[in-house]
């Protein structure tokens, strides 16, 4: 027994040597990164990387989110990198402890309808963070019947949007358009702050633009559009009133007016892309990121990134088709080093920067590059639309190859078949699934088919003002028609083609189109027409050439191959160009 005692007492005192020994090391540390941020004037990387310093060691859990914590405070309150605050805030509150704590508030909170309002609101937020939108969409559902027990229509208004927007996010669309109904009547008819009633407004309408946009209905979404655009200025007249409201359960506001003008802003540009307006794209885009830089000069908020990461991406694609390569990838660069701040930022956007880089990768005629980043995106996405685009992408690359990959082609094709079962309700990818089988019928020589497709593609982009794809249709057939000999028929097809072209602008299609036309008035006989069109073919030829040139120069070119973990930090120049042009002449 003795001798038991004594090798307890031994482990005790080893124990708590350790301890103590921790408890030095520790406290060592703190008390550095505590001289650095008093000193005058603060040494804020010195604090940092003493607080950092601490993680190695492996700590205790209270020591390691008190850490975190501290971190976050320093970062927030004394440096500009508000995505990294957020991250060792949020890791300094553990997701798992604190649901039951909120569970536990809610229950005990009924009686104080915004405190009661506010856990709904933020436990529903966790559940969304990790991708429990059944959950979510259950406790926003419970939010919107106590709003109404206590007579608040506005935060009711708030919870059932905020509902419809995660049933968007999870395609429950037989759900969405009857809870869009509601809100819509709730809106109109809820009588109060203007402020709060207009950003109501903003919430539905952004909602129901965003809904058609998904679904590729350009046309369709236009009256909604043009509703959010004057319900914006609407916003942007009003006065911010200080009267606070009589009911404690409407002191919510869903965003503030500048970071609704941005978001107005942005589904301005998507609906620009995807129509066909490019130079209109060009011109929101540059309104909205001048709004941005004015603000994160100020508001440190994570959602200014996700919209300033949004609208790059989208002018990203104008630029590609414009022509304008360089550019292009300087901004795919820019999303890069977007994302290097925050990791949420980079999970969220990954799948999109591989499929952006593989459109560069087309765009410059290096195919098994492209063939990496589709096959990248495709790995890190499970976005139903976003998946569709990227597939109908790598086929074209696949179709562009020949006979090196025609069991995958072929397989993929079937996924995409847009006669059976497509995979998503998108208007604007069935369409194009339709010319990517007219594209792989005229390459297999199988022209009728291929007339078949085209036609139901121009059907298609011709209803909802596709502009992109009408274009690209017309010229691919007045390809067939040339190859046929039917050179009537080609002029009448290649040149509403190059006149839509030209009005978007595609740059592409423009040499494309001229191409053709140079041959059809050569093989007719119109000797100046054909000199006038070979001039044109020329010089858009050598605005890509250059462009081409000057892109692959860039060191930004490197990240082409790069297919896994996180954006590269530095690039290496390039030498020079080093892949085929053939493709553009």
């Amino acid at each position: 027994m003795a001798a038991q005692a004594a090798a307890a007492a031994q482990a005790a005192a080893a124990q708590a040597a350790q301890a103590e020994a921790a408890e030095s090391w520790y406290l060592a540390l703190l008390g550095f990164a505590e001289h650095f941020r008093t000193s005058s004037p603060p040494k804020i990387r010195l604090c940092v990387h003493c607080l950092q310093a601490v993680f190695p060691f492996k700590p205790p859990q209270r020591i390691e989110a008190r850490t975190h914590l501290q971190l976050g405070s320093v970062l927030y309150h004394h440096t500009k990198n508000s995505e990294q605050a957020r991250s060792h805030l949020e890791k300094a509150n553990s997701v798992d402890a604190a649901k039951p704590l909120l569970r536990k508030a809610i229950q005990i909170s009924q009686q104080t309808p915004y405190w009661h309002c506010r856990l709904l609101f933020q436990l529903a937020q966790l559940h969304t963070l990790e991708k429990d939108l059944v959950s979510a969409c259950d406790l926003l559902g419970v939010g919107a019947e106590y709003a109404r027990v206590v007579g608040s229509e506005y935060t009711r208004a708030l919870f059932l949007l905020s509902k419809g927007m995660l049933l968007l996010m999870e395609r429950k669309l037989q759900e969405v358009h009857p809870l869009l109904t509601l809100c819509g009547q709730i809106v109109e008819n809820w009588q109060g702050n203007p402020i709060q009633k207009e950003s109501l407004r903003v919430f539905f309408l952004v909602l129901q633009v965003t809904h058609y946009l998904d679904a590729g209905q350009v046309k369709s979404v236009k009256p909604c559009l043009k509703q959010l655009q004057q319900c914006i200025q609407t916003i942007s007249t009003l006065h911010d009133d200080e009267i606070l409201p009589s009911n404690p359960a409407d002191l919510f506001h869903w965003l503030p007016k500048e970071h609704m003008c941005v978001l107005v802003y942005l589904v301005t540009v998507m609906h620009s892309m995807q129509a066909g307006y490019l130079e209109k794209a060009q011109k929101y885009t540059d309104k909205a990121l001048m709004q941005l830089e004015k603000l994160k000069m100020l508001d440190c908020s994570p959602i200014l990134s996700s919209f300033q990461v949004i609208l790059l991406e989208h002018i990203i694609m104008c630029r590609l088709v414009t022509g304008h390569k360089a550019t292009a990838l300087q901004e795919i660069s820019q999303v890069c080093q977007l994302c290097q701040q925050s990791p949420r930022l980079f999970s969220n956007h990954a799948a999109q920067l591989h499929t952006l880089l593989g459109l560069y990768c087309v765009s410059v005629n290096c195919m098994d590059n492209a063939e990496a980043q589709f096959t990248t995106a495709l790995r890190l996405t499970n976005h139903q639309e976003l998946w569709a685009f990227i597939v109908t992408n790598l086929a074209s690359v696949y179709i562009r190859e020949g006979n090196r990959h025609q069991e995958v082609l072929y397989s993929l094709l079937e996924r995409i078949n847009p006669d059976h079962s497509f995979p998503v309700s998108s208007h604007c990818l069935r369409a194009a699934a339709f010319y990517v089988r007219g594209l792989f019928s005229f390459f297999q020589g199988r022209y009728n088919e291929a007339k078949r497709f085209l036609r139901e593609t121009l059907k298609m982009s011709n209803a909802e003002d596709l502009n992109r794809l009408t274009a690209c249709s017309l010229v691919l057939l007045g390809h067939i028609f040339y190859v046929l000999g039917n050179h009537r028929e080609s002029n009448n097809m290649v040149v509403p083609a190059m006149q839509l072209a030209s009005k978007i602008p595609d740059m592409s299609v423009q040499l494309w189109s001229s191409a053709l036309l140079r041959d059809l008035n050569k093989a007719c006989g119109n000797a100046i027409d054909a000199h006038e069109a070979a001039q044109m073919h020329q010089n858009f030829s050598q605005q890509l050439l250059q462009d081409h040139i000057e892109a692959c120069s860039l060191p930004e070119h490197n990240l082409i191959t790069w297919t896994d973990g996180p954006p590269p930090v530095q690039f290496q120049a390039q030498n020079g160009p080093n892949t085929s042009l053939a493709s553009l002449l």
